[in-house]
């Protein structure tokens, strides 16, 4: 006679993180945190520590504390982020209480800051689960996101004494709950009544991009046109080729969009910026634009303030009159389905 131990999973969606508060203290302490990360600024050690430290913090805080204000109000006193993430954590919850052969907890923490990575999986330690998947909530493989909160993940599980298996989702940016979460927000808005949609990613540099490629430069490849065995992995390309899955079931045609990147620090970052396309298009006269921001499936302050607010200012003043931002995925039932899918066949 056998005996037999239900098996039990443990599921932990990372997102990027928020300051504990809007304050210039916790702002300062979330840039910190965030900043220092080599995958981030990938610059030696020292050179890292003193530009960080001791220039962008300093001066960035207390600009970044009145956006993050901004953002608090618009989530009427929270982080939108955080509640976005805590409640696509209940969502996927919710689709595993029946399951009697499995038994599984969705848990979730930031990459920075609060819920840590630190304290969650310390959770899931004494859970002495089976199993632990890892879900990264960024569609698009970068080394500054996905590869960050995965690398954190591992270096904290490699202190164990016991670990359990590990899965781990690297990107989803093809996956169908995403893609139909996206399509579904957009179908509540008009596409006659737009001039021109903007596809808007968060940027890169470039430099990061190329570190994808063992021979050549990300530029050598077809990355807005092509997905292949050699750019798979290219955060470029698979921008482009999440654009290109929106648009197709949007019947959405190449004239009618431009793909860009926002958040850049310097001329080196993936190109075009996404400001300078709203410039472009108020120069030409356009009255109203719609934006996309596929790369979060969160609202966040790079949605809700710096297109929802910051190019609509500067559209307006270029003389447009509209600049519409299509929800991201949220709690969107597809969305949740896509995070379902991405679990169910790693139990």
């Amino acid at each position: 006679m056998s005996e037999s131990v239900k098996k039990r999973v443990g599921v932990l969606l990372i997102q990027l993180g928020t300051p504990n508060s809007p304050s210039t203290k916790d702002v300062r302490i979330y840039l910190r945190e965030f900043l220092n990360d080599p995958r981030v600024i990938d610059l030696p050690w020292l050179a890292r520590k003193l530009l960080v430290n001791g220039i962008i913090v300093p001066f960035r805080a207390p600009k970044s504390a009145k956006i993050y204000k901004e953002l608090w109000d618009l989530g009427q006193g929270v982080s939108p982020l955080m509640t976005h993430t805590i409640k696509q954590a209940e969502l996927l919850q919710q689709r595993f209480e029946s399951n009697t052969a499995i038994d599984v907890k969705i848990h979730m923490a930031m990459r920075y800051q609060n819920p840590s990575m630190e304290k969650v999986l310390e959770e899931m330690r004494r859970e002495n689960y089976d199993k632990i998947i890892l879900v990264p909530l960024f569609p698009q493989y970068a080394s500054a996101s996905n590869g960050s909160a995965i690398q954190k993940a591992f270096e904290i599980i490699n202190k164990w004494w016991v670990i359990p298996e590990i899965s781990m989702v690297s990107q989803f940016y093809n996956n169908e709950g995403y893609i139909d979460s996206i399509v579904a927000r957009a179908n509540a808005f008009d596409f006659s009544a737009y001039d021109h949609i903007i596809f808007s990613y968060h940027g890169l540099p470039d430099r990061h991009v190329d570190k994808v490629y063992d021979n050549g430069l990300c530029e050598d490849q077809p990355c807005d046109t092509t997905l292949n065995d050699e750019n798979k992995f290219c955060y470029k390309a698979t921008c482009y080729a999440t654009t290109r899955l929106i648009a197709e079931k949007l019947n959405l045609t190449n004239d009618q969009y431009t793909v860009s990147f926002q958040s850049r620090l310097n001329k080196k970052w993936l190109t075009p910026f996404s400001d300078k396309v709203v410039e472009e298009w108020g120069n030409k006269g356009a009255k109203n634009l719609l934006i996309f921001s596929p790369a979060f499936v969160a609202d966040c302050l790079e949605t809700l303030v710096e297109i929802g607010v910051e190019y609509k200012e500067i559209f307006e003043h270029l003389g447009g009159k509209s600049v519409h931002l299509v929800p991201s995925s949220n709690d969107h039932v597809r969305f949740i389905d896509g995070l379902e899918d991405m679990v169910r066949v790693r139990l």
